[in-house]
C-alpha cells in the first residue's frame, strides 16, 4: 500500500528544472580524518608563514652556538639524539628568550627541516624520522610541561588586564609554538598508526598509553586542551589559539580513544560478551554504495505547478533527469518484475521474508552509482534492452538498503492493542502470550520477532533498572578501565562548561553568525598586528580568515560526535549525560542556525591558497604571487568540494540525529523551530551519506508537520521510504501519533535526568557532588554569560511559527525560563507543580543526597505521625 500510494504521487510531484542540481553525485569519501598533508597544512594560517623564517634562524644559531653546520641531514643519529638533549635542556631555563629559541628549533625538527630538502616528499619522510627521535627524547612530555607553565602565565590577572582589548597574532607566538610541536607529534604517530608501520608500532602502542593516562598534575590532556577552551570562552585567556588547541584536542582524542573502525569493533565486541549478535550492516559502507536523490522542488517548480498549461508545455519539452523517480520506473518497467510493487510490500518492506528472512536475500539492495554526463545517449534514461555487451546492466531489485527493525516495546505495544481489541483486557509483563487472538495476529507477531532487534543501550538500561530496584541483592559488574571510562571519569565534574564552551566556539565559526562586541574574539590567532594595506593582502586576509573558520567548525563537529559515540557505547546514561547538557546549551537551534545558509555554496567554498599551504609555501622556489593568482590557485582544486566542508556538515547531522533519536520532545523541538524547510535545503548537496541523515530527522517529524506539508512534499516522502530503515509498525508518514501531547515530554526529560543522576551518583559520588555545586547551579562561574545565543529569527504565534530566540545556555536556570527561550510557550506545566525528579531534570542533581534539618516539633511528635501516617494506612502493595 505504501508502495503504490508513492508511485501515484509521482505522476503529481512538481519537477526541479534547475540544470544546475543535475551534477553527479560528491565523489566525497566520509572517513575520520582528511589526508595527512592537508590535516599538517590547516594547523598553520597563511598569517603565520614569517615565522616559518624565524624557526631555521633559531635552528641556525643554535647549530652555531654547538659549533655545527647548519644541516641536520649530514648529522648522524647519535649527533642528532646528544643535539635534541641539549635543546630539551634549554627548555628548561629561567630566560623566555632563550626557552622559547629552544622551542622553535625543535619546531623545525619537527616540521621536517624544510629547508634543507627540495619536495614535499622529502618533507614528509624528515618529519616522520625526526619525530621518532624527538618522541624517544621525552620531547613531548616536556613540550606538555611547556604548556602548563604558559598556561599559568597567561592567566595571571595582568597579563589578561592587557590583552583582553586588542588581541592579535603576536600575544599568542609562544603558545603556538608549542601547540605546534605537540600536534605535529600527534598526528605523525595517528597517521603512521593507521598505516600499520612497523617503525612506529611500539611508539604508536606506548603514545596511546600516555594519553589515557594523568599527567604530573593528575590532569588528563584533552581535560587540560578542554579547561583552555573553557578560559577562554569565559573571557579569562583571550589570546589563546583556539584552531591550535581544538585541533590538538580532536587528534589526542582520535588517537585515544580510536576511530570508526575501532568503534565498529568494540561495539561487536560488547555486543558478543552481552549475547547479542554482532553488527552486519555499517552505515559508512551501506551508504558508499548508495546513490543520491534528486533535490526537492524548488520555489519556481510550485509557481509553474499552478500554471497547468505552461507546465504541460515544459514537461512535455524536459528531460527525465530524477535519479529516484527514474530508479521507480526502471522497477516498474524491467521485464519480469511486472508484480514488483506488490512483491516489495511483502517482501522488502518485511524485510525479505518470502524468501527466509534478512538475510536470504543473494541479489543486491542498491543500485550502483551512475554519472549523468555519461547517459547522454539514451537522454529519457529509460532502461535500455539492447544493452552492448561490454556494459554491464545495473541490478535492479525491489530490496530495500536495510534489514527493518522492530523494538521490543513495538511488540509489547502491538500485543496489548490485539489483547484489547478481540479478548477486551491487558496482560501487564506478559510478552509471551497469544491466547485468543486469530492466527493473523500469531504471524504478525512472528514477523515482528524475527525482525526484533536489541541494543546495548537496552541492556545497559535494564541493569540500571534492576539495580535501582533491588540495589542489596544486584550485584554491580566491575567497571572497565576503558579510554571512554576513564576521559568520562575525568570530565565529569566540569562536563556542562566543556559542552558550554565548544558549543560557543562552534557558534562564533559558523558562517551564519553575526559579529557581536560581546562574542569571544576566535580569530586572535588570525589577525596580524598590522593591518593589510594592499588588495592583495586584503584577500589574503579574507580566504585566511574563512579557511580559518572552516577548521575550527571541523575540529569541534569532530570531537563532540566522537565523545558522543563513545560515551554511548561505553555507557548509554554516561552519553544521555553529555546529551542533555549539549541540548540545555542550545545545540540543537545552533545546528539548525548553521544550515540556515546556503548549503550548497558552503560544501563548494574554496577558501584555500594551494601555493601558501605548508610546506609548499616554504620548499622551492617561489613564484611571485599576485591578486590574480590568489583568485586563480582558489579555484583552481582537483575537487568540486570542500572536503572539511562536507566533513563538518555530516558531523553536525549526525549530532542532530543522536541528541533527538527517540526523544519526542526533541523531535517537537525541530519542529517548533520550522527546521523542515532548513534540512530540505540541504538534500540539494548531492552525497548519499549528508542526505540519509538529513532524511532521517525529516522522517521523526514528518507526522508533526500535518497532511498538507506531506501532500507537497511527496519526493521527499518517496526519498524517505527508499532510503532510510524501517521500522516494521512505525506509522512515521501519517499523522496518527498518540504520545504528541506536549505535558508527557516534560516528563520524558524529567525520568531520564532523574535516571542518568542515579547513576552518576552511584558510580561517581565525587565528581557528581562536584558537578552539582559547580557545574548544574547558577552559581557556576561564567555560567551567566555562557550562552550560545543563538537567533534564527521569527516569533512564536498561533500558528506555529518559531523564534529562535536568544539561548541560555546555563542548565541551572530555570526550566520553564529555558523552555520559554527555546520558543515554546503553554503546554507545559508551570514551576509551581514540579516534582523531584523535575527538579533533578532542571540541574539539581544530587536533590535526595542533600542533609535536611527536621525541626524540634517534627522529632517530638514523630512517633504520633508514625502511628497516623503509617501503621494505620493500608498499602495496597500489589498495586506499589
Amino acid at each position: 500500500m505504501m508502495l503504490s500510494t508513492i508511485n501515484n504521487s509521482f505522476e503529481q510531484d512538481t519537477h526541479d528544472v534547475d540544470g544546475n542540481c543535475d551534477g553527479p553525485d560528491l565523489d566525497f569519501v566520509y572517513a575520520d580524518v582528511d589526508s595527512y598533508q592537508n590535516e599538517i597544512a590547516e594547523l598553520y594560517s597563511y598569517t603565520e608563514f614569517s615565522e616559518f623564517q624565524q624557526n631555521v634562524k633559531a635552528f641556525e644559531d643554535q647549530m652555531e652556538m654547538y659549533d655545527l653546520p647548519p644541516n641536520w641531514q649530514k648529522l648522524d643519529a647519535t649527533a642528532q639524539r646528544g643535539i635534541v638533549m641539549k635543546l630539551m635542556n634549554q627548555l628548561e631555563v629561567s630566560n623566555r628568550q632563550f626557552r622559547m629559541q629552544a622551542a622553535r628549533c625543535i619546531l623545525y625538527l619537527a616540521q621536517g627541516c624544510w629547508a634543507e630538502v627540495q619536495s614535499d616528499e622529502e618533507q614528509y619522510q624528515n618529519t616522520r624520522d625526526n619525530v621518532i627521535v624527538l618522541y624517544d627524547q621525552g620531547v613531548f612530555t616536556s613540550f606538555i610541561d611547556l604548556l602548563n607553565m604558559e598556561i599559568e602565565s597567561a592567566c595571571s590577572p595582568d597579563i589578561v588586564a592587557v590583552k583582553i582589548t586588542n588581541v592579535t597574532l603576536a600575544d599568542s607566538a609562544d603558545l603556538r609554538v608549542i601547540l605546534s610541536v605537540l600536534y605535529i607529534i600527534t598526528e605523525t604517530i595517528r597517521d603512521e598508526k593507521e598505516k600499520n608501520s612497523e617503525d612506529y608500532k611500539m611508539i604508536a602502542e606506548s603514545f596511546v598509553q600516555e594519553i589515557n593516562s594523568p599527567l604530573s598534575d593528575g590532569e588528563l590532556l584533552a581535560v587540560k586542551l578542554l579547561g583552555m577552551i573553557t578560559r577562554f570562552c569565559s573571557g579569562a585567556a583571550p589570546h589563546f589559539p583556539m584552531k591550535k588547541v581544538v585541533l590538538l584536542l580532536w587528534k589526542v582524542s582520535l588517537l585515544g580513544l580510536g576511530g570508526m573502525e575501532i568503534l565498529k569493533n568494540i561495539k561487536n565486541e560488547y555486543r558478543i560478551k552481552a549475547g547479542l549478535e554482532p553488527i552486519s550492516e555499517d552505515t559508512l559502507e551501506v551508504t558508499k554504495c548508495m546513490r543520491a536523490s534528486s533535490p526537492p522542488a524548488t520555489a519556481n517548480d510550485i509557481l509553474d505547478n499552478q500554471n497547468p498549461k505552461r507546465n504541460a508545455f515544459r514537461r512535455s519539452l524536459m528531460k527525465q533527469r530524477f535519479l529516484d523517480e527514474q530508479e521507480q520506473m526502471d522497477i516498474e518497467l524491467t521485464p519480469g518484475n511486472e508484480s514488483a510493487p506488490n512483491n516489495s510490500n511483502n517482501g522488502g518492506g518485511m524485510g525479505g521474508t518470502n524468501n527466509g528472512g534478512p538475510n536470504s536475500g543473494d541479489d543486491d539492495y542498491y543500485r550502483p552509482f551512475e554519472d549523468p554526463s555519461t547517459t547522454t545517449a539514451n537522454p529519457n534514461n529509460l532502461p535500455s534492452y539492447n544493452t552492448p555487451p561490454n556494459i554491464q546492466p545495473p541490478q535492479i531489485t525491489t530490496r530495500l538498503p536495510w534489514t527493518p527493525k522492530v523494538r521490543q516495546k513495538d511488540i509489547d505495544q502491538f500485543l496489548d492493542i490485539s489483547r484489547n481489541k478481540f479478548i477486551g483486557y491487558s496482560l501487564i509483563d506478559d510478552h509471551e502470550s497469544l491466547a485468543g487472538l486469530p492466527q493473523p495476529i500469531h504471524e504478525g507477531v512472528e514477523t515482528l520477532r524475527r525482525h526484533m532487534y536489541v541494543s546495548l543501550a537496552d541492556i545497559q538500561i535494564k541493569k540500571e533498572e534492576e539495580i535501582a530496584r533491588n540495589p542489596i541483592s544486584t550485584q554491580e559488574d566491575e567497571i572497565p578501565a576503558t579510554s571512554a571510562e576513564i576521559l568520562y571519569q575525568a570530565v565529569l565534574p566540569n562536563l556542562p562548561q566543556y559542552m558550554i564552551a565548544l558549543l560557543k566556539v562552534l557558534l562564533a565559526a559558523s558562517p551564519t553568525s553575526k559579529s557581536k562586541t560581546e562574542s569571544i574574539n576566535i580569530m586572535a590567532d588570525v589577525l596580524p598586528k598590522k593591518m593589510p594595506l594592499t588588495a592583495t593582502q586584503s584577500t589574503k586576509l579574507t580566504v585566511d580568515m574563512g579557511r580559518h573558520k572552516e577548521v575550527i567548525v571541523k575540529a569541534v563537529s569532530a570531537i563532540i560526535l566522537l565523545y558522543l559515540k563513545h560515551f554511548k557505547l561505553n555507557h548509554v546514561y554516561q552519553f544521555e549525560f553529555m546529551s542533555q547538557h549539549l541540548v540545555f546549551a542550545n545545540c540543537i537551534p545552533l545546528v539548525l542556525k548553521f544550515f540556515n545558509q546556503n548549503i550548497t555554496e558552503y560544501v563548494s567554498m574554496k577558501n584555500t591558497i594551494p601555493l601558501l599551504d605548508f610546506p609548499s609555501c616554504v620548499i622551492g622556489e617561489q613564484p611571485d604571487i599576485s591578486g590574480e593568482s590568489y583568485v586563480y590557485s582558489g579555484e583552481v582544486t582537483d575537487k568540486p568540494y570542500s572536503w572539511r566542508n562536507v566533513f563538518s556538515c555530516i558531523n553536525l547531522l549526525r549530532i542532530l540525529n543522536k541528541l533527538i533519536k527517540w526523544k519526542h520532545s526533541r523531535v517537537m523541538m525541530l519542529v517548533v523551530f520550522k527546521s523542515a524547510p532548513i534540512l530540505k535545503k540541504t538534500l540539494k548537496v548531492r552525497h548519499a551519506m549528508m542526505q540519509l541523515y538529513v532524511l532521517k530527522l525529516l522522517k521523526m517529524q514528518t507526522k508533526y508537520l500535518g497532511r498538507q506539508w506531506r501532500k507537497s512534499n511527496m519526493k521527499t516522502m518517496s526519498a524517505i521510504y527508499a532510503k532510510v530503515r524501517h521500522r516494521l509498525n512505525d506509522d512515521w508518514a501519517f499523522g496518527n501519533d498518540l504520545e504528541s501531547r506536549p505535558w508527557d515530554f516534560q516528563a520524558e526529560e524529567c525520568t531520564l535526568r532523574a535516571c542518568v543522576d542515579r547513576f552518576n551518583l552511584r558510580r561517581y559520588p565525587e565528581a557528581t557532588q562536584k558537578c552539582g555545586s559547580g557545574g548544574n547551579n547558577t552559581n557556576s562561574a561564567g555560567n551567566a554569560d555562557n550562552s550560545t545565543g543563538v537567533n534564527m529569527g521569527g516569533n512564536v504565534d498561533g500558528n506555529g511559527t518559531a523564534s529562535f530566540g536568544t539561548g541560555n545556555a546555563n542548565p541551572g536556570s530555570g526550566g520553564a525560563g529555558q523552555l520559554h527561550e527555546y520558543g515554546i510557550e503553554g503546554g507545559f506545566p508551570s514551576d509551581e507543580i514540579l516534582t523531584h525528579s523535575d527538579f533533578a531534570f532542571f540541574g539539581h542533581s544530587g536533590w535526595w543526597d542533600r542533609k535536611i534539618e527536621l525541626t524540634d516539633y517534627f522529632k517530638a511528635n514523630y512517633s504520633i505521625w508514625l502511628e497516623e501516617e503509617v501503621y494505620k494506612n493500608q498499602t495496597n502493595w500489589d498495586a506499589l
